[in-house]
């Protein structure tokens, strides 16, 4: 699983989607699939490598106040689409320390609880629906080999980690392997994560904001039960809510596994 981090200088939380093997035995492409955090401070070595690499497609999961803030540096090559999943930074990632003094009480949960309420905002917003049903379209798009498709939101791990559970479920991954995926996020972000904490400690000694923002910017795996849960609430099982949801026919499935398996 560390082998599907990208050596990059200074991006984080990028990450390969080939070679996840699916149900009926067979496996998704690489170079197709990247998913990762923001691409605005990829140096100019991290651009050659990922032109190399064959990225083409950057689809961009923020909101504009986040496009705003910190926009995306892209390779030569690479088509920008923006696609925000939430008209502001529902998740906080993108907010300032003292931002998240305001948000964030001496409750050490209060963090954790706002991000289960993200996810089960992510299910059910319609906003939110609209967005992944275009993510799909923009990856139905890319048909041809050697063409590798992006996508990310500002840390690459809660928009983006649904925008993956989505595709991997499409792709018919197993369960456990896009469970393992999700969380693969804490271990290509603890260098970036531990930073930023160390941060936030030279700053105030409240364990309470410490703990909550330490929720934000880490993926748990009950954040992936609370969208599951609101899935089954909703459709009964992610197959159905893929199709009735974000509305992909069987012929749009039987595409996107010609497209990214093999």
């Amino acid at each position: 699983m560390t082998q599907r981090i990208l050596p990059l200088e200074k991006g984080h939380n990028f990450r390969e989607l080939g070679g996840y093997q699916t149900t009926d035995g067979r496996t998704l492409k690489w170079h197709k699939l990247l998913r990762s955090a923001n691409l605005a401070h990829l140096t100019d070595a991290d651009l050659n490598y990922l032109d190399q690499y064959g990225l083409r497609y950057d689809i961009d999961l923020r909101s504009e106040d986040e496009k705003a803030k910190a926009p995306d540096r892209l390779p030569a090559n690479a088509t920008y689409e923006f696609l925000p999943v939430f008209a502001v930074d529902e998740t906080a990632n993108s907010a300032s320390q003292d931002e998240l003094y305001q948000l964030f009480s001496k409750d050490p949960l209060s963090g954790h609880t706002r991000m289960q309420k993200v996810y089960d905002n992510l299910i059910n917003q319609p906003h939110s629906k609209q967005a992944y049903r275009r993510f799909f379209e923009l990856l139905l798009a890319n048909d041809q080999d050697h063409q590798t498709t992006l996508f990310h939101c500002t840390a690459g791990k809660d928009r983006t980690g649904m925008a993956t559970v989505f595709l991997l479920s499409a792709l018919n991954v197993p369960a456990e392997t896009i469970q393992a995926d999700y969380l693969l996020t804490n271990l290509a972000s603890a260098d970036f994560v531990q930073k930023s904490l160390q941060r936030l400690q030279q700053k105030t000694a409240d364990q309470g904001i410490y703990q909550s923002v330490q929720s934000l910017l880490t993926v748990h795996l009950d954040y992936l039960q609370t969208a599951q849960m609101a899935i089954r609430q909703e459709s009964g099982t992610i197959q159905n809510y893929l199709k009735t949801e974000l509305q992909l026919t069987n012929h749009d499935l039987t595409d996107l596994q010609k497209i990214y398996l093999m």
